[in-house]
Formats: C-alpha cells, sequence, structure tokens
C-alpha cells in the first residue's frame, strides 16, 4: 500500500526504480525492501531472490535488524546474520531459506518518519565497506529527497485547488494572491524536477491556475494556444520565461529568482532582458503587468 493521493504517481514506482539501480550499482546477491505503512514494512520489491520466502515477510518495529531500524531511524547491518544474537529471530526462517548471511538494512527517512527500508543480503559472510555503505546512503537519501518533493507538489496542488473552487463565489485581493503564490512556487518546483513528465504535469497545473478568476472574455481570449503563444500564433513568452517572471512577480530579486530555479544570476538578467523586448517594456513591474494583462501570470 503506498502513502500517496490521486494527484502523484506511485510511490511504488519510484520504490522499484531505487532497487533497481542498486542492484546494479552494488555487489549484493539480493537487494529487497518495501515501504512503511503504518508502522511496518511488506517486502515486496526483491531483486535477486530465489524463492518467495522475503516477499511473505512484514517487519514490524523492534523485530529483527529491520525491526531495529524502524524503531531507532538508524541504517544497521550484520556480518553473520545465522549467527547473530544481537537481534530477534522473528524473520530468520525466511532469511535462512534465502540463504543470506551478511544484510544491510537502510532506512529512507522524511520529516522525522521512516518511508521505507532498503535492504542488500549476501550469502556469504563478508565484511561491509565504507563504498557500500555511500552506495545505500545515497540512494536513500535520493529517495527522500523524491518523496519531499512528491509530498509538496500534493499540498500545494491541494491549495490550488481549494483557491480555484473560491472562483464561484468571486475572488477577493488576497484570494488573487494566494493564486499567484501557488502558481510562482508550482513553476519554481517543476524548476526543480527538471524536464520529466512530473514537471510537465506540474507546469500544466501551474498554467491553469493563470485563468481561474478571470472574466469570461479574459478568460477565452488565447484558449486554445499553448502557454507562450497567442492565439493568433505570435510566440510571446517560453515556459522558461514565463517561470522567471512569476517569480518576480512574487517580489523575487534576480538573486533569489535564480536559487528558486536554479539558475545563475546572469541567465535570470538575460531572460529579463528578453522579456522586456518581448512585451515592449522598460521594467520589471511593467513586465509583470504586461505578462498579467495578456494571461500569462495570474
Amino acid at each position: 500500500m503506498s502513502t500517496q493521493t490521486h494527484f502523484r504517481p506511485s510511490d511504488s514506482e519510484a520504490l522499484g526504480a531505487a532497487f533497481r539501480e542498486l542492484h546494479k550499482r552494488s555487489e549484493f546477491d539480493v537487494v529487497f525492501g518495501g515501504e512503511c505503512v503504518e508502522g511496518s514494512v511488506a517486502l515486496d520489491n526483491v531483486i535477486g531472490g530465489r524463492s518467495q520466502a522475503l516477499r511473505e515477510v512484514e517487519v514490524e518495529s523492534g523485530r529483527g535488524l529491520g525491526g531495529r531500524v524502524l524503531k531507532t531511524r538508524r541504517p544497521a547491518e550484520v556480518r553473520d546474520y545465522e549467527n547473530c544474537d544481537a537481534i530477534t529471530t522473528h524473520y530468520r526462517h525466511a532469511v535462512n531459506r534465502e540463504g543470506l548471511r551478511t544484510i544491510i538494512a537502510m532506512p529512507v527517512v522524511v520529516g522525522g518518519r521512516v518511508r521505507a527500508m532498503l535492504y542488500g543480503g549476501l550469502r556469504a559472510v563478508s565484511s561491509l565497506g565504507d563504498a557500500t555503505h555511500k552506495v545505500f546512503a545515497g540512494a536513500a537519501n535520493s529517495l527522500a529527497i523524491e518523496y519531499r518533493v512528491r509530498d509538496d507538489v500534493d499540498r500545494r496542488l491541494s491549495m490550488a485547488e481549494v483557491a480555484s473552487a473560491e472562483v464561484r463565489h468571486g475572488l477577493e485581493s488576497t484570494d488573487r494572491e494566494r493564486l499567484r503564490l501557488l502558481h510562482g512556487e508550482l513553476h519554481a518546483i517543476a524548476a526543480e524536477l527538471g524536464d520529466n513528465d512530473l514537471g510537465r504535469r506540474i507546469l500544466a497545473a501551474g498554467d491553469s491556475l493563470v485563468r481561474v478568476g478571470m472574466g469570461q472574455s479574459a478568460a477565452t481570449c488565447d484558449a486554445g494556444a499553448p502557454p507562450g503563444m497567442t492565439s493568433e500564433g505570435r510566440k510571446l513568452l517560453s515556459p522558461r520565461e514565463i517561470a522567471v517572471l512569476s517569480q518576480v512577480a512574487l517580489g523575487c530579486s534576480n538573486a533569489e529568482v535564480a536559487v528558486r530555479l536554479s539558475l545563475s544570476p546572469d541567465t535570470i538578467k538575460t531572460y529579463m532582458r528578453n522579456i522586456s523586448g518581448k512585451l515592449e517594456t522598460r521594467s520589471r513591474m511593467e513586465s509583470v503587468a504586461r505578462a498579467r494583462l495578456l494571461g500569462y501570470l495570474p
């Protein structure tokens, strides 16, 4: 079971990709684990297994190696699982069926809570080096970042749904400012994600906010045109230029925009010059006002 809303792609897919990458980059015979749901972890991701034994296990806090990690939120390992007295024997039958001896367990921690567990197992007694720990720690950190981004997207899109619903009752100035904040934040998140499906979905969600609360004539002015293009096909602002201007509209300096969009300040200056040329404006705020009039910003 995944911790997710209808906004986000399946977290199981992200976890599966992490296991496949671990299997390629590590020397382990088996990599396995799963998502943490209500304090336990079902080991439903197994690569390299010889049986279904591990997939039948649901790790609970305090039980076995993984249970210790769930409880402490710190990685742990055993050099010889069969002869280790430091952990409970709740899952030893499944581990023995797979013939595993050396095991590492790495938590994926987000906001102080374990969201998933990554395991690696060898069928021989061995000492794990620093390189192995770095590979697992890197995978856990990358997955934690992915979860945080997805959580943030869900939160902001939920806020956007509420703001969009308010249009039925008319938008006050404070509502409009909330839409502008959401629009800018969604563009910043999309820039952090890069050019991928999730990033493009977030951009589309941000663009849909632009017409919330507009009058009928303004909302339909360029309804069939893609972002950055008028209905006559005349290209104005590119998606990246809209992203830059959305941050300027929030009062960000060039340096602040650069940080939020992972660009250099000089690149932001170039974008602003191009925007001014396209919109035929002479100042930052004039560019923002013109973009709002044309329907590129809420």
